[in-house]
């Protein structure tokens, strides 16, 4: 599987991949016209141009024929006053976004994004890794433990017109 820095060309592609499996993440509260809210806010193919024209943001795809996964980094210090207060390690990037398509679960995807991203962390000089991850998602805590994250913290996370409830993770690199 490759892993590789996502280009303009597969905007609609990745914002497509986002639309799918960012409602996966959700707990089962949320909306879906809360959900859709924060794709058309988030995770539009706009929204996606811009975040790979931002020199603070790495955004990586996996797939060789088409996209299967994502993740997106955001490098500097958090503007949460929340997360700032719980992280022990700087400087510091966000693992913002880590997705795999639902028919590609398991297949070892998020590993090869999460290894490419910690490796292109380190590239940048980070110290530490840190993520938001929702309360009631418990096989992307589980994921995120294995792959060396700990929580160290929590903070508030909208989602269209909800507030959810974050754990803040981090982990060396």
């Amino acid at each position: 599987m490759t892993v590789r820095p996502a280009e303009h060309g597969e905007l609609d592609a990745l914002a497509r991949l986002a639309a799918l499996t960012f409602p996966l993440a959700c707990p089962p509260g949320s909306t879906a016209q809360d959900q859709q809210a924060f794709i058309e806010a988030v995770l539009s193919p706009q929204r996606f141009a811009e975040y790979l024209d931002d020199p603070s943001r790495d955004v990586l795809v996996a797939g060789d024929d088409e996209l299967v996964g994502y993740t997106m980094l955001v490098a500097g210090e958090p503007a949460d006053e929340d997360v700032q207060a719980a992280l022990h390690l700087r400087p510091t990037i966000e693992l913002s976004k880590c997705y795999v398509h639902p028919d590609h679960h398991g297949a070892g995807i998020a590993n090869a994004l999460m290894t490419a991203s910690l490796e292109v962390a380190r590239e940048r000089g980070a110290h530490g890794m840190w993520l938001g991850v929702n309360q009631q998602n418990a096989r992307a805590q589980a994921f995120y433990v294995r792959s060396g994250f700990a929580v160290v913290g929590t903070k508030h996370f909208t989602v269209g017109t909800r507030v959810e409830d974050d754990y803040v993770l981090e982990r060396p690199l």
